[in-house]
């Protein structure tokens, strides 16, 4: 099948892979080049870094508003649009141009989580499981007819980086039968209960600064939601502070959220952090402009951290 690949990030690349070694990919659209790294140089996605390696041609526009973009797109004759994060809206005169359609490799169990961050808003409701759904896409954000999916489980260690990779493998071995079965008729795509329907947003570095009324499981929760962008952190002496690696404990205080707390039991120390429901275990964390430490060794460092009390 000759396939136009849509996408950005890395965890879009088995996908592409996979369509390479199985399709005929005559292009790959991805977002244009942006700003990065300490010397906000421009640079390129992971997406159209891979594209370049395998000699596939590359288009960045920056939407489809532009007759002439999308008159570009209809050039390369797509039988199938394939889309994995773009991060770009499709208007119906580009959904209308390739034969079966664009269809939407998207990290949840749709209709739950649709939008641009599923695996992070799978993981900050505390999901069991989530998975992979390949959607015929409309209009809507997401609203598409479901062709097949796949499930797999939330671990209690998963990282939005550990499930995306996780969830991307799976993509791209699915994908293939779904396509050869789409466009042999096999496969009737199944109408999504809007009824059910939940959405997750677009991520910035304000959803990390961390709120200590939530409780504890919440803000464990969004450590791993949010790792490795932006990470949780609050403020301390006027410096932004990291936690990289924290857990929920059982246990109950008296202290107002936000305050920083000794816990020892069994002769073992442990650094946390009151909040509105329970106590945060901190493990690493890291003040700004030093490197990231354990707990006792920070405490060496910032004897003055017991018994303050953090910004809400």
């Amino acid at each position: 099948m000759r396939i136009v690949f849509m996408g950005t990030p890395e965890f879009a690349l088995p996908v592409l892979n996979s369509l390479v070694s199985e399709h005929d990919v005559a292009a790959v659209y991805t977002r244009p080049d942006a700003a990065a790294g300490r010397g906000r140089k421009a640079a390129a996605s992971p997406v159209k870094q891979r594209s370049l390696e395998l000699g596939l041609p590359v288009e960045q526009p920056a939407n489809f508003k532009d007759p002439q973009v999308v008159s570009r797109f209809k050039e390369y004759r797509p039988e199938a649009a394939v889309v994995v994060a773009y991060g770009r809206i499709l208007p119906p005169e580009v959904l209308e141009i390739p034969p079966y359609g664009c269809i939407n490799v998207h990290y949840s169990l749709l209709p739950f989580h649709r939008g641009a961050s599923p695996v992070a808003g799978s993981i900050l409701a505390g999901d069991c499981f989530t998975g992979v759904s390949i959607m015929l896409m409309d209009e809507g954000m997401d609203t598409g007819p479901v062709i097949t999916r796949a499930q797999v489980p939330v671990f209690y260690y998963d990282t939005s980086k550990s499930l995306a990779g996780r969830l991307s493998i799976i993509a791209a071995g699915i994908l293939g039968d779904a396509l050869n079965a789409w466009s042999k008729g096999s496969f009737r795509p199944k109408k999504q209960n809007n009824s059910e329907a939940t959405y997750s947003g677009i991520i910035s570095k304000e959803d990390g600064k961390i709120d200590w009324n939530e409780s504890a499981t919440t803000i464990w929760r969004k450590s791993k939601a949010y790792y490795p962008w932006p990470g949780i952190y609050t403020t301390w002496r006027g410096k932004t502070l990291k936690l990289h690696r924290v857990s929920p404990l059982q246990c109950e205080i008296n202290e107002p959220p936000g305050t920083v707390i000794e816990i020892r039991e069994n002769n073992n120390f442990q650094l946390g952090i009151a909040t509105g429901e329970g106590v945060l275990q901190v493990i690493t964390l890291q003040l700004e402009g030093k490197k990231a430490n354990n707990s006792t060794e920070f405490l060496r460092g910032q004897p003055g951290f017991i018994g303050s009390i953090l910004p809400c």
